[in-house]
């Protein structure tokens, strides 16, 4: 795969790309650049992980050494569990990102290292530099009951930025929510002597229950989680929000972008005769338009983001048995 394919396979599927320049000479320069993601373990893995799986899985295939974080300090200090909670969770976890193709990926526990005198350093020269307003709207799209801020969610983004060079990262991948963190980050690095890494940032696939809502494992009917049966995934993806030819927080449409296109490179559609026949796509755009022109029925799609959906999650979901 030469360099143009590789910043072809980094693009796709993203919302942003910050630094984007750095990509040609970061590629050129280095045999194995580091990229990571991290997540606090709380919760079920759904399919809005998945979309950050799915873009590790690009990376790694660009070259990339892929470390996964478990944060479980970021978990903790965002109020999602106590630390029993939290390790038994990391456990599940790993086993399910394994399960989604991440055999290869470098799995790293953020207390293993963020309790370190270097580290706890680096995040205080950052703290003297970064104002209170400023870490507090740096966490609005990430922090729990962030109209009761604790100190604890001032110290998450501080901590979020150390972790980059204490990780050694080149290439950092998030979903947009993390944004606000990451342009932070850009502006103190510096003050802890290290490199401005690139920030790839993929969408969010919207709340199964439609607009003003987000997609949460707190709230299982707004998710589908890797380990939901065929039954409940039928079930959800029916119910779900698809307003026939519109696009914008269509869950339905962002599924087959984010995670069914990736997986497949030509799809059919199954339709009756009745109903005009099969189907046939070889890319997103098509699909897309097809479905802004009312080619394409919202029943339809729906069933066929369920076979798929099934397709990838079933595998998956073998290893928790």
């Amino acid at each position: 795969m030469d360099i143009n394919e590789k910043i072809a396979l980094i693009k796709r599927n993203t919302e942003e790309i910050i630094d984007e320049e750095q990509l040609p000479s970061l590629l050129k320069q280095k045999k194995k650049p580091v990229t990571y993601c991290g997540y606090e373990t709380s919760g079920e893995i759904h399919l809005g992980h998945l979309v950050t799986i799915t873009k590790l899985l690009d990376l790694m295939k660009a070259g990339f050494h892929v470390k996964v974080l478990f944060a479980d300090w970021h978990t903790w200090l965002n109020q999602k569990g106590d630390w029993d909670f939290i390790h038994n969770e990391i456990k599940v976890w790993e086993k399910g990102f394994k399960a989604a193709g991440l055999n290869d990926a470098e799995f790293v526990l953020g207390s293993s290292f963020q309790r370190k005198l270097d580290y706890i350093d680096d995040v205080m020269k950052i703290a003297v530099k970064t104002t209170l307003q400023r870490a507090l709207r740096s966490m609005q799209q990430v922090a729990r009951d962030i109209e009761n801020a604790k100190v604890s969610q001032v110290i998450y983004p501080l901590m979020q930025i150390t972790d980059i060079k204490h990780l050694g990262v080149d290439l950092v991948q998030a979903g947009i929510e993390q944004r606000k963190i990451h342009m932070l980050g850009t502006e103190v690095l510096p003050f802890i002597d290290y490199k401005k890494p690139v920030f790839v940032h993929t969408p969010l696939i919207p709340s199964l229950q439609g607009p003003g809502s987000k997609m949460s494992s707190s709230v299982p009917e707004s998710m589908i989680s890797i380990r939901d049966s065929d039954d409940e995934i039928i079930r959800k993806i029916k119910k779900a929000y698809c307003e026939e030819g519109v696009v914008e927080e269509n869950p339905i449409l962002s599924i087959a972008k984010l995670i069914i296109f990736p997986r497949y490179n030509d799809i059919e559609i199954k339709r009756t005769p009745k109903f005009g026949g099969n189907l046939k796509f070889s890319n997103y755009k098509d699909l897309e338009k097809a479905f802004t022109g009312k080619e394409l029925h919202p029943l339809d799609l729906k069933n066929f983001v369920s076979d798929r959906l099934i397709d990838i999650i079933t595998p998956i979901r073998k290893q928790f048995k």
